[in-house]
């Protein structure tokens, strides 16, 4: 049977009630188990003869001694120190100590229960000569008995909270929260009880939960924003003895929009220069609002009716002050002061307090203009004056006016700001503002003069003012319209009556004016019989011929005065001469023949063709006869100096007549003298042998009838054929210009019917050529 020492039953039962026993008392119970006996000379099943229970040490012991913890016993110990008692676990050695005859335990350190509250050991009890147990190993626990030696704490202190202004009895602020470090299960050591120590009559707080509450309605913010708490928290139930610690807590009413916007003042004066800009901050006012942030945010507005057309109001969002800013240009002589009245308000309201009355207030505002001296002002931002071009210098072509708007009315003195040379076109009267004109304006060079005018105040040359004047030049009919029309035509010889032979058109320098107008028509002077003016009314006209049948015979040249007006003011005409030239034409229309020089090529080759083509042909005349052996012939002319017109006349009504050697100038007079007799001359002097130096110019007019004559073309009747050269007269220094003196042979032109396929006009020529001429030249 093993005994162990330790606490009763009913020691036990108080202990665990909560109620601490005398550590002498714990230490004198004992309680008897009886167990199995282990026979020192072998082993059997015994009954057990120990059940371990805690054993208790209390916290913080401050004994001079190691303090008594319990004794290890057991029945088959018989005092004679047989037995060994062992013990191992936590703080075996350095906490717990045992002495191992007698079994005493002792706890050798002071120990604290917030540390380690328990400590888990092992006990044995052997045999001291053979080491074999006598009892089975067993595991107990010694456990450290708490005292209160801790205040409860206030881990997150001081705090902070805050509630809004205003709130009723009983709002919710915040819950604060005490620890104690002592052990909770046992006794009232770690029951706190919560307590306001400062900050009655405003807040309350719940003794077990810690929930601060507001015990005052209606708190204002405007009044008193911060308030502080000291609160206190004690263990032990609040009971005497017990320990306790403080916390504060800092309480703060939040804004709620319960004021509205309040003016310091019932009027506002301000003054504004008249100058001022549009846009520009006349002045600022204020409305205070006891409240803070969106609550106290105020908006202004002028009051409808009252100059808002003329001045407007903004806020300043940090300041919270009404900005009055210009909208519309002041005039100090028109209106010197403007009064309105301006409201302010809030622009967040808190339904809760509309019974307080009306969120609003209102404040007169009294603007004075300040007079400013002003530049002059023009009558209008810009002057558009006309002149005609033909003005003379001198002429007044408008003016300009500008006041000084002041009330000191000073005179005004105009000049012109010269910035290109035009402007030295024109001048300006200084007084009356008078612009005339320098020079004679001309339209064709600029239509349009662009001066400035420069109007300063007399008593204060500093101020001026600039005006654009423009000056449109306005054209003036100087300019007669030119037809638009080639210098000659041709007509068909058979064309019919009524028909269009050429349009024509006009054109004018002078600048048309809207629904410019050219009109055409024949001379009145020069009536013509043959050929009219047809005017379509679109600018445009025709040429129209008034009978059919024209021959080339006959005339081959008409000449056709043309008269074109415009429908200016006053009225320019000009008359062209329009050459019409009779032609041979096909059947389409085309031109046959027009005139010597045009006269197998159709009408679309001009005379510079036509000359290249002849030069060719000529060209490839004269190189094919250069590579054929060269005939010796007599000279035409035995003297030089009886040269005066190098004439080959052919009678075509006989063949066979050989060329003379040199023509006489008799020759002339071998002609039908109804061409003299149709022209009203005689036959000239010469022809009687009587050739005078006068005679030269009837000489000249008898050649060109035989030109003219020749011009019929290769369809004219039967005549004679006159080789033509410009007369020089007699003993001309320039000699003769014919090549009759060169010595050449003419045996055979070859065949020149191939020209016919390049058309109608070429087989013509391609005949001519055909045609082999007399000889001129006996052979050798």
């Amino acid at each position: 049977v093993i005994k162990i020492s330790c606490m009763s039953l009913c020691q036990w039962i108080c202990v665990t009630a909560g109620t601490p026993l005398p550590v002498q008392s714990a230490l004198q119970s004992s309680v008897r188990i009886t167990g199995g006996i282990i026979g020192r000379l072998g082993t059997h099943r015994i009954k057990r003869g120990w059940v371990w229970n805690q054993f208790f040490v209390l916290e913080e012991y401050m004994g001079s001694e190691p303090q008594y913890v319990g004794k290890l016993h057991t029945e088959m110990d018989q005092g004679d120190n047989a037995v060994k008692y062992t013990l191992s676990g936590e703080g075996v050695g350095s906490v717990f100590t045992i002495d191992q005859m007698t079994g005493d335990i002792h706890a050798q350190v002071v120990l604290d229960r917030e540390k380690k509250s328990y400590y888990t050991l092992k006990a044995q009890a052997v045999d001291v000569h053979t080491g074999i147990p006598l009892e089975p190993e067993s595991e107990f626990i010694i456990k450290v008995q708490d005292i209160n030696d801790n205040e409860p704490q206030f881990p997150d202190g001081p705090y902070s909270a805050s509630v809004p202004e205003m709130s009723p009895t009983g709002t919710y602020v915040t819950q604060v929260t005490a620890t104690d470090a002592d052990d909770p299960t046992y006794g009232n050591s770690a029951r706190v009880v919560y307590s306001i120590l400062h900050g009655q009559p405003y807040f309350s707080v719940d003794p077990k939960t810690g929930i601060i509450r507001t015990a005052l309605a209606n708190m204002d913010r405007e009044v008193k924003e911060e308030y502080q708490v000291l609160l206190q928290a004690k263990d032990m139930g609040g009971q005497l003895g017990g320990l306790a610690s403080t916390t504060i807590i800092n309480i703060t009413l939040t804004d709620v929009n319960d004021n509205p916007p309040r003016f310091t003042k019932s009027i506002f004066n301000l003054h504004v220069p008249e100058s001022a800009s549009l846009g520009a901050a006349v002045g600022r006012i204020q409305a205070q609002d006891l409240d803070v942030g969106s609550n106290a945010r105020v908006e202004y507005a002028i009051v409808p009716g009252d100059e808002g057309n003329v001045f407007d109001i903004i806020c300043n969002g940090q300041s919270q002050e009404g900005i009055i800013v210009l909208k519309k240009t002041l005039d100090y002589e028109t209106q010197a002061s403007y009064t309105f009245k301006v409201e302010a308000f809030n622009a967040e309201l808190d339904p809760r307090f509309l019974h307080l009355g009306p969120f609003k207030d209102s404040v007169t505002v009294e603007i004075n203009v300040l007079d400013v001296d002003e530049p002059p002002v023009f009558t209008t931002p810009y002057y558009s004056l006309d002149v005609y071009e033909d003005t003379p210098p001198g002429t007044i072509i408008g003016s300009v006016t500008a006041y000084d708007l002041d009330a000191s009315s000073s005179a005004v003195r105009y000049s012109l700001e010269w910035q290109t040379g035009s402007d030295s076109f024109f001048d300006i009267e200084t007084v009356e503002g008078i612009i005339s004109t320098n020079e004679y304006l001309d339209r064709e060079t600029a239509v349009q003069h662009n001066i400035t005018v420069v109007a300063t105040k007399l008593n204060n040359p500093s101020l001026s003012a600039e005006v654009l004047v423009k000056v449109n030049v306005l054209d003036v009919n100087e300019f007669p319209p030119q037809l638009t029309a080639p210098s000659d035509t041709f007509v068909c010889e058979n064309s019919r009556a009524g028909q269009v032979i050429q349009t024509v058109g006009a054109v004018d320098e002078d600048q048309p004016p809207v629904g410019q107008r050219f009109f055409f028509k024949s001379s009145k002077e020069l009536r013509n019989r043959n050929f009219t003016v047809r005017d379509y009314g679109n600018n445009t006209a025709g040429i129209v011929t008034r009978h059919s049948a024209f021959q080339r015979r006959l005339q081959d040249v008409y000449i056709l005065p043309v008269v074109v007006e415009d429908s200016g003011y006053p009225a320019q005409s000009s008359t062209a001469t329009l050459t019409i030239r009779v032609c041979s034409c096909e059947t389409v229309g085309s031109p046959l023949t027009c005139s010597p020089v045009a006269m197998f090529l159709p009408a679309e080759l001009s005379a510079q063709a036509l000359l290249a083509i002849l030069l060719s042909i000529a060209l490839l005349i004269v190189l094919y006869m250069s590579q054929r052996p060269q005939k010796v012939k007599d000279t035409l002319m035995r003297s030089k100096e009886d040269i005066r017109d190098n004439v080959i006349h052919y009678d075509d009504e006989g063949g066979g007549e050989a060329d003379t050697d040199a023509f006489h100038m008799g020759t002339l007079c071998k002609t039908d003298h109804t061409s003299f007799i149709a022209t009203g001359n005689k036959p000239p002097l010469f022809c009687h042998g009587r050739a005078t130096q006068g005679d030269a110019e009837l000489i000249r007019e008898v050649i060109e009838h035989r030109l003219k004559e020749s011009q019929q073309g290769y369809a004219a009747l039967p005549a004679d054929s006159l080789a033509t050269y410009a007369y020089e007269g007699d003993g001309s220094e320039a000699r003769s210009l014919s090549s009759i003196e060169d010595s050449f042979v003419l045996d055979s032109l070859g065949d020149f019917s191939s020209l016919g396929d390049w058309g109608q006009p070429f087989k013509t020529l391609a005949s001519i050529l055909d045609k082999q001429p007399p000889s001129l030249f006996n052979e050798s």
